[in-house]
Order: structure tokens, then C-alpha cells, then sequence
């Protein structure tokens, strides 16, 4: 752990318990003199004072953690780069705002967020009455898709009261063995009155549920692992309606479309908790060094849920590696992004083309390893590889992803991957950024787009990015 002053944190948990210096000083053994040297940012915060408020109060310790601090300098980083503002903001005095002031920075955020909203609103309004708007006046509103990523987001991409019910439900229909769609099968018929029809037709969804018959209809294309993920989804709908409700309630969303997404989202993350229930997919993970291809064995299933699951380890207690894990299609068009951790999914510019999410196309099937480092100089492991959805025989369209997990470089010896990687050299790493339009590396041969609020310097020699810029120079 590096030096961390956190001292306005410290000062904040200290107003919110309602304690005097002397009060929280003496409460986890530390001299008055050392309390206010921390909360004046005169001394680092130590992992032994970490412990003692633990101890003493309960206190998270991931609430002191750097993982956050950086996420939550990638998102202002993007609010804040908005050319409107006015003023150009220095990642130093982005860091010293996350660290120092966490919760300003948060309100910043969601003021952003809330001010996006109400432009999106009035656009639609105006739009409505038949007024002309400029073009560049109107930002264009977020999908349900991406409002639901938010909340999981905003999660860590751990929802513990559904891990937490799957997990017993998972002990209750099989204490040691692996949760097959036979069990689940009989499950859905003993509890539910449900009957498992596997449709004969290559056409259609996966799982279509028939109320009335209570028939629940799979597709005879899914494998059994896929099975057993539809099965496990469709138990969710019908043991926790209620949990699944309160959740989406939670969430505020802004409209029905977006509350049955997410009713959804959360249904299917029970669904992997149930099938890989959270302390023996851990254990095994941990066992593995997190080989995605032997955790697939074990649990009998793709290699893309295994990557998905493994980014939901947070629990309280009991947390796995960080990861974060991104879908993409061959257009750069992501389908899927989810992160327990620091790593920030730009919106604004797309993403890098140096990441090797994208190279994953060009070796289909073979696992490809990546050390990268972000402009913030923060370095990451990355895995990619290709998974492919099939549909129907000969002449049918297939649908083809490249899946990327990542974390931060120092998780680098629990993980197999990193097993012939020079993590310690960090000139072996490929710079890379979070999307054109808020990277800082200038002289990036991949820079297709200007930073937004940096001026405008243009060569016309070596312009890669002027319309109409011929690559034959």
C-alpha cells in the first residue's frame, strides 16, 4: 500500500459518528496528537489505523480505498472535460479533489448527470412543439440499456442480497455437487408447479414463459450450462418477485421500459449467483488462479459467464480480484460492460483501438494477454478472447464477441495469466486510453479525435484526424 492522506475522510467519518478528536482517539488507541497530524494530511493513513476502525466502529475499509479514489477521478475527468466549462482541470487537481473530497466530487457527478437529464428533457419537448433546435444544443439521451449499466455501476456490479439468496437456495437443492438444469427442472415443478419443455424449433427466444400453462419453453439450441442459466432466471422471477421489485424501486428509474431491463439484469445476475454460488465459485477461483477455461469446467458453463461472474466477487468479507469485464462486437459497439472496480468505460469517443479486446478478432478462440497502462500511468492485466453464439445449420448468421477481463497489475500473481507477462517492467506495457475524447496522449499514432476542452493544434503533415486526411502521406 502507498502513502494514502485521506485526511478529509477521516474528518467526515468523524462528524457523521459525532465524535470529538479526543473521542475517536482514544476509541481505536491512537494519541490525540497522531489523530489530528492524519486529519491535517500530515501523516498517511496506515493499514493498523485501517484495522482499528474496523474494529472500533464497523468501518468498511473500502471506503479508504484507492480503487474508488481512481474511479471516481475517471468520472469527473469526462464530466469535467466538457469544452462549455471553460476551464482546462489537471488529472493533480482531479486526484486532489477525489481524494481530499470524495463527496463533492460525487455531487459534481450527479449534477452533471441530472443536468444532461434535463437538457435530454427539454430537446424532447421542444422537439414536441415543433420548435428548431441547434443540433449541437441537444445531447443525445441515454438508453434504458445504459441507465441500467449505471445502477450496476454504481453497485460495484454486487448486489449481495441476491447473492446472499442464491447462495442458500443453491446449498438447499445441492450441498456439494453442481447445480444441473435437471435439479433446477425439478425445482421449478416441486415449488412451482412449473413444467420444462424443450421447443423443437431453431427459431424463437431461448425462454418463453407461458403463465397460464405454466410451461416454461427453452430453446433445444442452448447447452446445458445455457439451460441451466435460463432455468435459474426464470426461478428468480417466480421465488423473488418481490426482492427483485424492491431492487428496481431502489434504482429510480425513469421509466417502465428501463425498471423491466433492469428487472431482468438483476434476475440474471441471481441466476449466475445460483449456478455459481459465491463462496465455492471463490474457493475454486482462487484454487484455479482464476483460469476462466477450468473454472468453465467446474461449473459447466461458456467461457463468457465465467468472465461475467468473476467480475461480481465484492462481497463484504470475502472479496475475489477486482475484475472488470467488457463485451464488443467486430464495429467497436459495446454490448457489455461491467466493472467491480476502478476501471472507468468511457462514453464520449468510443474506446481504444491499441486494447487487445480488439486483436482478440483477428486469433479467434485463443486467449490473448495485455499489460496496459492508462494515461493516469495506473497499469492493468487484460484477458481477451473471442466467443461465438450459434443459431440454426448452414447458411445462418452467427454472432461473434470479443469478452475482455481486467485488473490492476498488482492482483498479477494470483492470476495464471500473468504467468509469462513481465508485470515489473513497466515499459513492456501498451499505452492505451479510455476513448480519444477524453485521452491526454497526444502523440498517439490511434488518435482518431482531439481531446474535448484541449486546444486544437494541427499539423497538416502528419493530421490523422482532419477530414478528409489522406493515409498515403
Amino acid at each position: 500500500m502507498k502513502k494514502a492522506y485521506m485526511g478529509v475522510r477521516l474528518k467526515r467519518l468523524r462528524e457523521e459518528r459525532r465524535l470529538t478528536q479526543q473521542a475517536l482517539a482514544s476509541a481505536i488507541g491512537i494519541s490525540l496528537s497522531y489523530l489530528n497530524q492524519l486529519e491535517n494530511n500530515q501523516r498517511p493513513l496506515t493499514i493498523p489505523v485501517l484495522l482499528k476502525l474496523n474494529a472500533a466502529f464497523g468501518v468498511d475499509i473500502q471506503l479508504f480505498s484507492e480503487d474508488d479514489e481512481t474511479r471516481l477521478i475517471a468520472d469527473l475527468r469526462e464530466v469535467l472535460s466538457d469544452p462549455q466549462i471553460g476551464e482546462t482541470i489537471s488529472t493533480a487537481e482531479l486526484r486532489e479533489l477525489a481524494a481530499n473530497m470524495p463527496a463533492i466530487g460525487r455531487a459534481l457527478v450527479t449534477l452533471n448527470s441530472k443536468h444532461r437529464q434535463a437538457i435530454e428533457r427539454a430537446a424532447a419537448m421542444a422537439a414536441r412543439l415543433g420548435e428548431d433546435r441547434q443540433a449541437e444544443t441537444v445531447i443525445l439521451p441515454s438508453t434504458p440499456y445504459e441507465e441500467v449499466r449505471d445502477f450496476f455501476y454504481a453497485r460495484h456490479n454486487h448486489i449481495a442480497e441476491l447473492d446472499d439468496a442464491a447462495e442458500h437456495m443453491a446449498q438447499a437443492l445441492t450441498p456439494t455437487g453442481m447445480v444441473t438444469p435437471a435439479i433446477l427442472s425439478e425445482h421449478l415443478r416441486a415449488s412451482h408447479g412449473v413444467t420444462v419443455a424443450i421447443d423443437g424449433s431453431s427459431t424463437g427466444s431461448h425462454r418463453r414463459f407461458d403463465p397460464k400453462a405454466k410451461t416454461l419453453h427453452l430453446s433445444r439450441l442452448l447447452e446445458p450450462g445455457q439451460q441451466a442459466f435460463q432455468l435459474a432466471t426464470q426461478i428468480a422471477m417466480l421465488s423473488l418477485d418481490r426482492e427483485l421489485m424492491a431492487l428496481v424501486e431502489g434504482g429510480s428509474f425513469r421509466n417502465a421500459e428501463t425498471s423491466v431491463l433492469a428487472r431482468i439484469g438483476l434476475a440474471n445476475y441471481f441466476a449466475g449467483a445460483l449456478i455459481m454460488p459465491y463462496g465455492r465459485f471463490l474457493a475454486e477461483a482462487r484454487r484455479l488462479r482464476y483460469d476462466i477455461e477450468l473454472l468453465g469446467d467446474e461449473f459447466g458453463v461458456g467461457f463468457e459467464t465465467i468472465c461475467h461472474r468473476l467480475s461480481t466477487l465484492q462481497r463484504r468479507g470475502a472479496r475475489g480480484v477486482p475484475f472488470f469485464f467488457i463485451r464488443v462486437d467486430r464495429a467497436g459497439n459495446i454490448s457489455k460492460r461491467q466493472s467491480a472496480t476502478d476501471f472507468h468505460f468511457s462514453r464520449i469517443g468510443g474506446t481504444c483501438p491499441l486494447w487487445n479486446v480488439y486483436e482478440a478478432f483477428a486469433s479467434p478462440g485463443r486467449i490473448l494477454t495485455q499489460l496496459a497502462r492508462m494515461p493516469d500511468e495506473r497499469t492493468y492485466l487484460w484477458i481477451a478472447r473471442t466467443v461465438t453464439h450459434r443459431r440454426g445449420g448452414y447458411g445462418s448468421l452467427n454472432k461473434t464477441f470479443a469478452v475482455a477481463l481486467g485488473c490492476d497489475v498488482r492482483h498479477a500473481p494470483e492470476i495464471v495469466y500473468a504467468s509469462e507477462l513481465n508485470v515489473d517492467n513497466a515499459a513492456s506495457a501498451t499505452p492505451i486510453g479510455t476513448g480519444c475524447k477524453v485521452c491526454e496522449r497526444a502523440n498517439c499514432p490511434q488518435r482518431a479525435f482531439p481531446p474535448l476542452g484541449r486546444p486544437l493544434v494541427i499539423d497538416e503533415r502528419q493530421s490523422s484526424f482532419a477530414p478528409y486526411a489522406s493515409s498515403a502521406r
